[in-house]
Parts: C-alpha cells; structure tokens; sequence
C-alpha cells in the first residue's frame, strides 16, 4: 500500500474572511488556453485591501494563502485554477501522463520571458523545482512525490514521479508550480525583490508590508487576462480600518464586514456574497490521547461536536456572512455530502451523557493557543464547551509563532482557521498523517486505504466517490468539530468580482473591470 503524503504541510494563516483555492483533480491530458477576464480602459486600475503580506518572495517559502495576492502577479504558475475551479494551462499550455501515472511531460508556451529579459525555458522550471524540493520550507512536501526533473529541450519538462500524486497538477497552479529565474533566485535579493516572469513586477513605490504596487508588463504573453495596468494591495487586517479606506475612496475592492455593509451599499458599492471561502474548525489533534486522554474516546469527540449552535453562531455571530458545517471540504469540492451536516445536532444534555458515558462526568480541562484569527470565536467556543462540562484557557501566541504552536504536540485540541482548497489538498492537509493540521499524525487503517486509493485514482468520477468516504469516516469518527464555513462579502466599485466560491484562491485575476 503506498503510504499517503502530506499534500499541503505550510501554514495559511488569515484573519477571516479567508480564500484559498478549489478544483482540479489528476487527469490524464490537457491542452489548450485560455484567458480570464476582458479588455479594459488603459488607465483601469485596482486597489484591494488584503490582510496578510508575503513572508517573503523566496519561491520555497511562499505561502498560499492571502499573500498569493501578490506573488502570483509577480510570478508565473505552471498550470492555472480559474474561477470556476477549473483547471487550466498557464506557462505549461498542455500537459500529459503516462499510462500508469509516473511520468508527467510539460510543453512551455514559446516567448516567455522574466522581467529581467532572459528567456523563460525548461532549465528554469528545472532549477525551480529542484530548488523547491530541496529547500526547507512550505512548499517542499507538496513536490515530495517527484523522483527527478529533467530538460530534453527547451520547451519540454519531463517529470519522474515516485508514485502517482493526485494533487500534483494542482500545486502546479499555486505556489509550489511558480518559476523563478536561476540567474537570481538563490540571491537574497529574492526574499524582497523578485525576478519573476508573471504579469506585474514590484513598483518602487511599493512599501513591505504595508503596500505593495504592482505595475502591468505590457509585453506579457497573456496582459489581456488582467485589465489593470496598476494594481495596489494594501495589508489592512482590521475591519473598520477597511471600511474607511473603502469609504475614503482609498480602496475600490475589499471585504466588508457584516455591520457596513449597509452603508458601502448605499454608498454605491456592489456586494457579491460567497458564504464559504474558509472553514473555521475545532482541531481534535490528540486522537490517541496521548497529552489529553479524553480526545482518545470517539464519544468524548462526538460530544463536542455537539456543544455548539451552528446555526446561531452563523446568525449571530457571524451575521449570516458564513455557513453551518460539520465538513472540512469546501461545498462546491468533490469530497462535500450535505447529508453530513445532519450527523451532530445542537444538543448540549446528550453531550454531557456523552461524556459521562466516557468516564468524564465531570468534564475536563484543556489549554489552547490563541491566535489573532481565532479571537472572534474564542468566547463562543469557550462558553460552548463550558455548556458540556470543558473547561478551556487560552495561551496567546504571537503570529510568528503559529506554524510552531500547531505543530508542537503541546496543544491536544486547537481553534484554526483554515482556507478552502482542492479536494486532494483539503484530505492531505487535514487527514493524511503528514499533514499540517493533524500535527499528532493520527492515523487509521480504513482511512489510509481510502486517502490511498483516492490519491492513485486516475479517474475523477471514482476520486470523487472515494473521498466522499474519507469525508464520511472522519466527520463519523469526530476526527474533528468544524464549527462553520466562513464566507467573504465582497465589495467593489467601478470593478467586478468575478468567482462564485469554486476557486477560494487568493488571485487578482477573480477581479474585472465592472460593465
């Protein structure tokens, strides 16, 4: 039986409303084209507020989630997920396995080149691959599949596979299928400045951190698939601070939050509401009780889902910008069964029977991290499990320190909030015994054969079945407590989002000039 890797290990931390990515499974060919978006004025531009910046541009380190705003416009991505989830050919325009899945063959689109002037050619994906593969950081797991990478010529890629790897294609559309420039991606220089061969290169006027201008390369091979030759991302995490730069004119694209949403409506803006883009999910970590000994005990897990009102929690504290859940898988995925969402009702007095049953008629005690984005939910959850006897405190963690607090084994349980992505990388990330967010690497026979053969599954439609039972056995097995989707309400002005949550990817290309 081949062992299951870990298809998304990095850490994607966001304040909510989150995005991250959906479609895409292995298929056996591709080809063709194709651009999103449509012509626009010359002078069209876009100005967005974003709530988290890159850690750096050093393409092992990128990281998928909020900072995907920028990197993908600075670099070019092998393959493409629009915005239907849909995937497509990028700097690869087509792409073939073998028969039996271990050799994947990549054809480069003619005339690229970085913003340096060099060609773009396959000793550059070559060196960026390898890079990747052998360079600590959030991006190696997801290329951990690949044996060797070879240049026949310059237009071709040639990829060895260990065994088949179902999220491969997908990865090659985020950050893990970026192609840098070997002439300086090993310079320091990178973390900051990189030389990439995407649409948009860094404006000095640009401000780490803070606000990063992008300027449009109008010798792009694809400029019409982005209608603004300016684009300014402005990292504003905090929901009022958003608001009166929206309002101030400072911003023509944004997330609003539920209490102005009113007003940027009467004020001219457009709403367009996807109600999942992330999930906000109660990590039961420590499935074999080894630092919390109650988490061992299926009826202990089972009775915490229960604790909470989804329903309300939507309605209340969430003003309806969100969705009840007890599923990890994005709706509009492969994996997501609505008859899933009926398994746990709200119904405190049966957890408590649950947990006597246990040996916890009392109740227990656990300690968990806090982190800045699970602040909003850290009163509801407490007073959920308070309901049913847990009592629970809360450690503060700096957001330098969240990839280590999740991954130290100190916390049995832990609150995270976590994008939406394709169905391969949503199992592995959650489930696979490598993956980040299952950080006590629990694992159980019946689901590594089914992660197994959904991995090795060449055909889509017999994927799909499998990880509907991986889905299935985990939300039965209470590996875990999602508590709700969470969604984003998208307001612009003088620009259109285009994506109805089948692709959460964090991309400007879900944005158009409005009609």
């Amino acid at each position: 039986m081949t062992r299951i890797r870990s298809a998304d290990p990095r850490p994607r931390f966001r304040a909510l409303p989150a995005t991250i990515t959906a479609a895409a499974l292995l298929a056996l060919t591709a080809c063709g084209g194709g651009s999103e978006g449509s012509s626009s004025p010359a002078d069209a531009t876009l100005s967005l507020a974003i709530q988290g910046a890159p850690n750096s541009f050093d393409p092992p380190q990128l990281n998928d989630g909020q900072s995907t705003y920028v990197w993908s416009a600075v670099y070019d991505t092998l393959l493409y997920t629009d915005n239907k989830g849909r995937l497509k050919p990028n700097a690869a325009e087509s792409w073939k396995y073998s028969a039996d899945g271990l050799t994947l063959t990549l054809k480069l689109r003619k005339g690229m080149k970085f913003s340096s002037g060099a060609a773009v050619d396959s000793a550059a994906v070559k060196a960026t691959l390898e890079r990747t593969m052998t360079t600590a950081g959030q991006q190696q797991a997801l290329l951990r599949s690949i044996k060797s990478v070879a240049a026949p010529d310059t237009g071709t890629v040639v990829i060895h596979l260990k065994q088949r790897d179902g999220s491969l294609l997908t990865n090659f559309s985020m950050a893990a299928g970026v192609i840098a420039d070997p002439a300086t991606m090993t310079k320091k220089t990178t973390a900051l400045d990189p030389v990439g061969s995407g649409p948009y290169v860094l404006d000095k006027a640009t401000v780490t951190g803070t606000s990063y201008v992008l300027k449009r390369r109008d010798d792009y091979w694809n400029a019409k698939a982005y209608p603004f030759r300016t684009v300014t991302l402005k990292v504003i995490a905090d929901p009022t601070a958003a608001f009166n730069a929206l309002q101030a004119g400072q911003l023509n694209a944004g997330s609003a939050a539920p209490q102005y949403a009113a007003k940027l409506k009467a004020a001219g803006f457009k709403m367009t509401l996807v109600k999942a883009t992330a999930v906000a999910n109660l990590i039961l970590a420590d499935r074999k009780g080894t630092v919390l000994k109650p988490l061992a005990d299926a009826r202990v897990r089972k009775a915490i889902n229960m604790a909470f009102d989804r329903e309300k929690i939507v309605d209340q504290l969430l003003k309806g910008v969100a969705q009840p859940t007890l599923q990890v898988f994005n709706p509009k995925g492969q994996a997501h069964d609505a008859a899933l969402d009926q398994t746990y009702p709200y119904d405190p007095s049966a957890a408590k029977k649950l947990l006597a049953e246990a040996g916890y008629p009392n109740g227990f005690s656990v300690t968990m991290p806090s982190f800045v984005f699970t602040k909003t939910f850290e009163p509801t959850v407490t007073q959920a499990l308070d309901d049913i006897g847990i009592k629970v405190k809360w450690t503060p963690v700096p957001p330098q320190n969240n990839a280590k607090a999740v991954t130290s084994k100190e916390y049995p349980m832990f609150l995270f909030v976590d994008g939406l992505n394709t169905t391969p990388r949503e199992a592995a990330n959650n489930f696979s015994p490598t993956g980040f967010l299952n950080p006590f690497n629990s694992s159980d026979p019946e689901l590594t054969e089914l992660l197994d053969r959904a991995e090795n599954q060449l055909d889509p439609a017999k994927a799909a079945d499998t990880y509907k039972k991986v889905n299935e056995f985990v939300v039965k097995d209470a590996w875990d407590a999602p508590v709700s989707y969470l969604g984003n309400n998208w307001t612009t002005k003088g620009v259109e989002y285009l994506g109805d949550g089948s692709n959460t990817s964090s991309t400007i290309r879900a944005f158009g000039v409005a009609g």
